[in-house]
């Protein structure tokens, strides 16, 4: 790995969002309204408190996943990708510079839509608002690593927008959102434990319910990183040169 390589990656994926504005508002704003929407739908009950808390996990997830998988098959589609490799740049470079410049968009993302929740919303928790944050955060790498990792396998930016339901739905489902995961069926409960925004949605509930939640966080906290050094590691590896 060259990290000269990796840093100059990270400066012309940041200038490109920059430049599109449609993307940032995706980033940063859709999330936001999808929340406040929520809102309106239970007018602020503790209904809202409940999902709004789980859902600061789960919306970060979903929209880095759908901007990076999408943003990554462009490269492709375009030949900048086989342009790229014909440098000295590696595809670990390429990917892990995909990565950080999406983790910092996934801070703004992060810090806009915990704010507007605490804040605007009046989401409160017993544990401390910064763990919040951390979470959301993890939850936005792993989306934006799985998007890459699932981007290697489409041929068309439809096909990568294909593979949402296909990753993301059944974590919905899973995680714990709609029905506890303690009265599903063994293998759900199986199926449960390896999908990342199970780990999410625990850290974010014990931040609802402990004031001092530090150890579940970190260690869910942990899990979600893992998942995303594995979905890039894999990605690195399965990653094409170019889409025909």
């Amino acid at each position: 790995m060259n990290p000269h390589a990796t840093i100059a990656t990270i400066k012309r994926i940041l200038l490109q969002l920059r430049a599109d504005h449609r993307t940032v508002g995706l980033i940063v704003g859709v999330p936001t309204l999808l929340l406040t929407l929520l809102y309106f739908v239970y007018n602020g009950s503790a209904v809202f408190d409940r999902l709004a808390l789980t859902m600061l996990g789960i919306l970060p997830m979903l929209v880095m996943f759908l901007v990076t998988s999408v943003a990554m098959l462009r490269e492709r589609t375009t030949g900048t990708l086989e342009r790229l490799l014909t440098t000295p740049l590696h595809r670990a470079d390429l990917l892990l510079g995909y990565g950080i410049a999406f983790a910092v968009a996934a801070l703004a993302q992060s810090l806009v839509i915990v704010a507007v929740a605490h804040w605007l919303l009046g989401v409160d928790t017993a544990g401390p608002l910064a763990w919040v944050l951390l979470v959301a955060i993890c939850a936005a790498t792993v989306g934006v690593a799985t998007g890459l990792l699932a981007s290697a396998f489409a041929r068309t930016e439809f096909q990568a927008v294909q593979f949402m339901p296909l990753v993301i739905g059944p974590q919905v489902f899973l995680c714990g959102l709609l029905a506890p995961r303690d009265g599903m069926p063994e293998l759900l409960r199986w199926l449960s434990d390896a999908l990342p925004m199970t780990y999410a949605v625990k850290a974010l509930q014990a931040i609802g319910r402990q004031s001092d939640p530090t150890t579940d966080v970190m260690q869910n906290a942990g899990v979600l990183l893992a998942f995303t050094v594995v979905a890039l590691g894999l990605a690195a590896g399965s990653m094409p040169r170019r889409t025909r």
